[in-house]
């Protein structure tokens, strides 16, 4: 099968940090077509060689395993061709256009890895050149818009020039083989879904920690914080994967289907649960692994009176038979105390205790999505108490931890998120992307935090980095008594 794959922002940090390093594997690992083209557009003038020294220089910043050999990067390097484009001239789009149908590949993708403000444009542009056929799809990177009005707006655009099912909105954490193995975890096995529902289920929480603070993105990360970045996508996601009905088979639209129905029921906000359940807080220097780092404040790019939030905690309900009264708790922050993603489904305990066990414990399952992959089962087992009075006070219960680790099992060199996702485009598969109606919902129920915030004299509560956020964090779930699992 022949592709184009056409890279608006060809030379941007996310074409070299993700996608380029990405198609590289898919090239390695055989799995990328052989009759495939792949075109970088920038403003900038330079000769196909010239791009491609270029993007072999940026594989210097890639992690080791992933870097191409010399040899190897020769063989890659003649698949990459640069086209110099003004994306705010339809004339450009014209030179394309010659560029594309003169080969007639089977499959030509547009992956929009550029600022949401050019993508109404670009596809208009696309679509005046007739750059919207049958054979083209477009990905759209996240965000997708800065709330529901402008998210709206790009979907009606696009759709204006490009069915639903030649769009593909990517998001990222989809593709991670953790997140694969909670849909094969809960849909491939009979164990779980007898436990999946409220009568078994006391809370389930949802990490998405990271030690770095912005990094270079400081003036992009003052304009949408982390709910925006972090929140409205990926962790509402894990929710829907968590949350979501058995589909009725494995195809996209019976998946997002079924997705769309959880974020349908997410219990709206009032004046009230905005106040209790929606935390945010902004990192203050600290220490990470024993260097000390500035705060949000102090990072370049932010403005030096910034109220945009480093951290999220919110506590969220799904209104419906299966979940109704579950608490599930959303946190996601940068500077906290460890790199860590994972979701943790807390059981509820026996309904009568017939022996002892320690207290605060219970049965929980937890699925460790980076930068561990597996599940871990914490269970109970039978100990005995060999202290003073402790035979005469009867037998104990220990905790006792089934682990799988995934990376063990099947090996660390399996296939990466954006990998994954880059020939799922090619080959039109849309299981793992994002439906508009999905990102509308999202973004509806986020808004009222927005709004909420907007309108919020005291602003982001402050957090040292190295923990785990503000102690209202810790206050939100202690409320229904429960903790985060480093605290209890």
């Amino acid at each position: 099968m022949s592709f184009d794959l056409v890279l608006f922002g060809g030379t941007g940090d996310l074409t070299w940090r993700k996608l380029m390093p990405a198609l590289f594997q898919a090239f390695r690992h055989g799995s990328l077509p052989p009759e495939g083209r792949i075109i970088g557009v920038g403003r900038d003038s330079m000769s196909d060689d010239q791009y491609r020294a270029l993007i072999h220089s940026r594989f210097d910043q890639v992690e080791l395993a992933k870097r191409p050999s010399a040899g190897e990067f020769e063989q890659f390097a003649a698949l990459l061709h640069y086209l110099r484009m003004d994306l705010s001239q339809a004339a450009d789009y014209a030179q394309l256009a010659d560029i594309l149908k003169a080969r007639q590949a089977n499959t030509v993708v547009m992956y929009l890895a550029t600022a949401p403000a050019l993508f109404t444009g670009i596809c208009e542009n696309m679509a005046a050149v007739g750059l919207n056929g049958p054979q083209t799809r477009v990905v759209l990177e996240k965000p997708l818009g800065h709330d529901l009005a402008s998210n709206r707006a790009i979907n009606e655009a696009v759709l204006r020039v490009l069915p639903e099912r030649q769009i593909f909105r990517i998001d990222h954490y989809l593709g991670k083989p953790s997140v694969q193995n909670l849909f094969a975890m809960r849909f491939g096995n009979s164990l779980f879904e007898p436990l999946w529902r409220r009568e078994t289920i006391a809370n389930i929480q949802i990490t998405i920690a990271e030690e770095l603070g912005v990094e270079k993105r400081g003036a992009f990360y003052d304009n949408t914080g982390a709910l925006r970045d972090m929140v409205q996508n990926h962790a509402l996601q894990l929710l829907c994967a968590i949350g979501m009905e058995p589909p009725i088979n494995a195809h996209a639209d019976a998946i997002r289907d079924e997705k769309l129905k959880v974020l349908r029921s997410l219990k709206p906000w009032t004046p009230e649960t905005l106040k209790q359940h929606a935390i945010r807080g902004q990192y203050a220097a600290g220490n990470i692994n024993g260097e000390a780092v500035p705060g949000y404040l102090q990072e370049s790019g932010v403005h030096p009176d910034s109220r945009t939030e480093t951290f999220v905690s919110l506590r969220a309900e799904i209104a419906n038979w299966r979940w109704a009264g579950v608490p599930f708790y959303i946190r996601t922050g940068k500077r906290l105390a460890d790199r860590d993603a994972h979701i943790e489904v807390n059981f509820r305990p026996t309904p009568h205790a017939i022996f002892k066990s320690p207290q605060g414990a219970g049965n929980r399952l937890v699925i460790n999505l980076q930068p561990k992959d597996g599940l871990e089962l914490h269970l109970f087992a039978q100990g005995q108490d060999n202290r003073a009075g402790g035979r005469a006070a009867g037998q104990t219960l220990a905790p006792v931890q089934l682990d799988l680790d995934f990376d063990k099992r099947f090996g660390t060199e399996r296939v990466g998120a954006y990998e994954r996702l880059l020939l799922d485009v090619i080959n039109g598969r849309l299981n793992l992307f994002v439906r508009s109606d999905e990102q509308e919902e999202a973004w509806r129920w986020v808004e009222p935090i927005l709004d909420a915030w907007k309108h919020d004299a005291d602003g982001p509560r402050p957090y040292t980095a190295g923990t785990w956020g503000p102690s209202a964090s810790s206050a939100m779930i202690a409320r229904d008594d429960y903790c985060w699992s480093e605290e209890c």
